[in-house]
């Protein structure tokens, strides 16, 4: 694991301290400490070069990581001549205005000023590279991994419950309590003991007006060149390919950019509706890749859960995460040391199948209120016999997901929602916490876009939910657990700030996902891979749970240890176990996943 820790104040045992913090960090690839130490403030990066940069200079302790850029000249200059610590030191005492902004690219930034009591934290604009903080008095502590803070903190139950409800823990809240995470775009400022937290940066979305399609093309496809070619500058880049629009597209834009044809891989399952090889290899085959494949198995999943459980910091329960570190661990064996994926591509173009689910909700809405409540629904609801009729029973599931507001209708058909807080959890656990919690958080994310549109607003929402909290710490730490480090091109800063000036209908025409993604890559990318239907490495868990002896104990016995810790009643266990996952097992075989994943977590930390 790589990344930097440190903090600002006064601190007792600086050096203890220090490697305390930072041991969680080279816990997996064992990579060299960097330190840099000032009167009241220190700093530890464990990582490769040139993916980290530290320096004193000063009176200034500056640690940047990851991939940043510049978007001054002047600036851009300096760190080309100098490295990115200097610019960072010149800009920092020349007081220049939105420092963050100056920077683009994805990173985690640190400067430490000791002379003034001052300190500056920074994540990208995407929330790429995370970084949390805690305040322990007047001393701000902070680090790009949960387990450099746990010390002197306990487990939150409200963040043990928000990952049940969402498979993951959003930010900016952690599974430790007063441990904080920087959401996407923002800064931390530190001074004399007082924390401020605010956005350097916001989403802004133009939907008053819609560009001719041709010019747009032209500078889409420009665009992605530039995107997938500042990563491809040496031979070690390969690229996942699941057979799906963006993963394709970075695949073939990969092989123009290069000298060779792209290296790409690719995982399949032994299991009906979850195999998408035969896609994948269309991609392959029509773009010329040099192409490789591996099948997961049950087996596979068994060996994989400890490792997975550890190297995330958080509890973390998209079990998609696997076929990825499978993916992410051939390239690695094969000698790439970089995997390039598609994520963002569907939170900024629209291609989540839900965006056009509830856009047609949304119509029932702007239906006038007297018609809905006095003609619609008496009709539907109180008609003798209507629950009989299946498209009666239809309409009726139509009004009644249409009649929730945003952004609850998304999670119509959440698991826990389902089953019942009360039903799921021990009645002790629940004291202490909000059920109400999840959807509150939701509510507050969904209102801070200043988007109009459905669909954008949507968009704003899911980078954060999906993308920031979900699809990139799986794809990075599934890379770090094979020993490779990930790009995401259509993150790109020029690349998000083109997406932003699609309007809403170049996005989502009717019921057409990523409308304008899909007609600019017309005759670049196979039809095939245009009409597909959406997949992905969606792993096939709650059916081999159902065959698969080794998995069945580890599942039994994960989920025996969660009910012990006080938090899932035995009796719901024992039938989600023996009746839910047998009447559905993908549906329910996820809550499965969910639990022993967190049992999985919990014991990983408690090994160590």
């Amino acid at each position: 694991m790589s990344g930097l820790c440190g903090w600002m104040g006064k601190q007792p045992g600086n050096d203890e301290l220090l490697n305390d913090m930072a041991a969680p960090l080279r816990r997996f690839d064992g990579s060299p400490q960097h330190l840099a130490r000032g009167d009241r403030s220190a700093v530890a990066l464990c990582a490769p070069q040139p993916s980290a940069h530290l320096a004193s200079i000063d009176g200034l302790l500056i640690a940047l990581w990851g991939r940043p850029g510049w978007n001054d000249p002047q600036l851009a200059g300096l760190a080309e001549a100098e490295g990115h610590a200097h610019a960072l030191a010149t800009a920092w005492h020349n007081n220049t205005p939105d420092l963050c902004t100056r920077l683009s690219g994805s990173f985690a930034l640190a400067i430490l000023d000791s002379r003034r009591g001052e300190a500056l934290l920074a994540t990208d604009r995407m929330g790429v590279h995370p970084l949390l903080w805690t305040m322990q008095g007047e001393a701000l502590r902070f680090a790009t991994s949960a387990d450099c803070l746990r010390e002197h903190t306990e487990i939150d139950p409200q963040s043990v419950y928000n990952y049940v409800y969402f498979h993951m823990i959003p930010g900016p809240a952690t599974i430790y309590r007063g441990v904080q995470r920087l959401l996407p775009g923002h800064c931390l400022h530190y001074r004399q003991g007082r924390v401020s937290t605010n956005a350097y940066w916001r989403m802004h979305y133009v939907e008053d007006r819609e560009q001719a399609f041709p010019a747009l093309r032209q500078a889409f496809l420009a665009q992605l060149r530039e995107s997938v070619g500042a990563l491809a500058w040496d031979d070690s880049a390969g690229a996942f390919l699941s057979g799906g629009t963006d993963s394709s597209t970075i695949a073939g834009i990969l092989t123009a950019c290069g000298k060779r044809p792209a290296r790409t891989y690719s995982i399949g399952f032994d299991a009906e509706g979850y195999d998408e090889m035969a896609y994948a290899r269309i991609a392959a085959r029509h773009f010329g890749t040099i192409h490789h494949e591996y099948y997961v198995s049950p087996d596979d999943v068994v060996t994989a859960i400890p490792g997975i459980a550890a190297v995330f910091d958080q509890p973390f329960g998209n079990a998609s995460a696997v076929p990825a570190y499978y993916c992410a661990l051939l390239a690695q064996e094969d000698g790439v040391s970089r995997m390039i994926g598609g994520d963002g591509g569907d939170e900024l173009f629209g291609g989540n199948e839900r965006y056009a689910r509830q856009q047609l909700f949304d119509l029932y809405g702007a239906l006038p209120r007297r018609l809905r409540a006095a003609v619609l629904e008496p009709l539907l609801f109180a008609l003798p016999g209507a629950q009989r009729v299946r498209l009666l029973q239809k309409a009726r599931s139509y009004v009644r997901q249409a009649s929730v507001a945003m952004p609850a209708r998304l999670e119509s058909y959440n698991l826990l929602e389902r089953y019942g807080s009360e039903e799921m959890f021990e009645a002790d656990f629940l004291q202490a916490v909000s059920a109400a919690a999840p959807l509150a958080m939701l509510r507050d994310s969904y209102g801070h876009s200043d988007a109009e549109s459905l669909v954008n607003r949507m968009l704003a929402l899911d980078l954060k939910i999906t993308l920031a909290d979900n699809d990139l710490p799986k794809v990075s730490k599934a890379c770090e657990l094979a020993g490779i480090e990930a790009a995401f091109p259509f993150l790109n800063d020029a690349m998000v700030a083109f997406s932003a000036q699609l309007s809403p209908r170049q996005k989502l025409r009717g019921t057409q996902l990523r409308w304008f993604f899909k007609e600019a890559l017309r005759g670049f990318l196979p039809d095939e891979i245009l009409t597909k239907p959406k997949h992905g490495f969606g792993l096939p868990f709650g059916v081999w749970l159902q065959t698969h002896k080794p998995l069945q104990e580890m599942a039994r016995d994960s989920l025996s240890g969660l009910s012990r810790r006080g938090i899932v009643r035995a009796a719901f266990i024992d039938r989600l176990m023996s009746q839910h996952v047998a009447e559905h097992a993908g549906y329910h075989g996820a809550m499965v996943w969910v639990l022993m994943m967190l049992e999985q977590w919990y014991r990983q930390r408690e090994a160590r």
